[in-house]
């Protein structure tokens, strides 16, 4: 592996991508946030719009634990997936800082597998290898492995990692995924590991793609208005826990106007909402807030949606 490993290194100081701001960084917290914001979303969308701002409002990791945790759902605001921003959180709370250790880091609210193996090597060195989506699909193609199972992945894993050079190895690996062994199309000629690569010739049916059926879900909102302001309510249930949003209903009242709906995709399903508005002569609940003070709340795109739907109807 000597010379696959040096071939790693040589392309990836040619061709990685060396300036992302955490592959610079050397504050493990600076680390950690990064891996958090990645997981399920893309590096151009952490990069241009959370990021800097998300540090800038809670540069260390003791200032995060510190803040309330509506703050913190204000500023992860569209990023989507806030049991992240929960469990950034809560683990802030816990610990003044990160342990190197992969056990201790696993223990903390939010930090899976691949979490701590990552932070481990990006932030501590330590010679582990990761387990993200464009490492798999690399270790899936060199082995010909259609329908692997974790374990498979994680032995051959820590088979290959370079425990010479381990931050710039699960890097590449990372790039390599990202930009030359692609889910379709792959570049197999420019790969630093088509030499050992036994799926080249196939590549694409490694891994095996499970086909995908999105549900759909429809949701009756109900939107009370009084005095010009608007009633949210500070989400209890595990979907969306702790955003601000508007009241579902399982039918309206009669004296409510349907004023149309809105749609949001998320991962694992669509969500349709018919949205009424009702005005209230005599509120009951004192949540109401006027349009500034709702940008200033944390609520979910979807309930953004419904905002502006009500506003382009007033």
């Amino acid at each position: 592996m000597q010379k696959i490993h040096q071939k790693i290194q040589d392309w990836y100081q040619n061709h990685g991508r060396l300036d992302l701001p955490w592959r610079m960084a050397t504050d493990p917290y600076h680390i950690y946030l990064s891996e958090v914001m990645l997981q399920q979303t893309q590096v151009k969308t952490v990069l241009d719009r959370y990021y800097f701002p998300f540090l800038e409002k809670f540069p260390t990791l003791k200032a995060l634990g510190e803040a309330p945790l509506d703050d913190v759902l204000k500023m992860w605001e569209g990023l989507g997936y806030y049991n992240r921003a929960k469990n950034l959180h809560k683990t802030a709370t816990l610990v003044g800082e990160l342990p190197n250790d992969i056990n201790e880091l696993i223990k903390l609210p939010g930090i899976g597998k691949n979490t701590a193996h990552a932070v481990a090597t990006f932030a501590f060195n330590q010679p582990v290898p990761i387990m993200e989506a464009n490492v798999k699909r690399i270790l899936c193609r060199l082995h010909k492995l259609k329908i692997p199972n974790d374990k498979q992945l994680w032995d051959i894993a820590y088979g290959v990692v370079d425990k010479e050079n381990p931050f710039d190895y699960n890097q590449a690996m990372m790039d390599i995924g990202a930009t030359i062994c692609l889910p379709k199309n792959p570049k197999c000629e420019l790969c630093p590991l088509n030499d050992i690569c036994k799926g080249q010739k196939e590549p694409t049916l490694y891994p095996t793609k499970k086909k995908r059926v999105v549900p759909t879900r429809e949701q009756n909102i109900l939107i009370n208005v009084y005095d010009d302001t608007l009633l949210l309510t500070q989400r209890q249930g595990k979907f969306l826990h702790g955003l601000w949003g508007f009241e579902s209903v399982d039918v309206p009242v009669c004296a409510a106007e349907y004023i149309g709906e809105v749609t949001h995709a998320y991962t694992h399903f669509k969500l349709i909402c018919k949205v009424y508005v009702y005005y209230e002569n005599s509120p009951e609940q004192m949540d109401y807030f006027n349009e500034e003070e709702i940008q200033k709340l944390a609520i979910s795109k979807v309930d953004e949606k419904i905002v502006k739907l009500f506003l382009a109807t007033m």
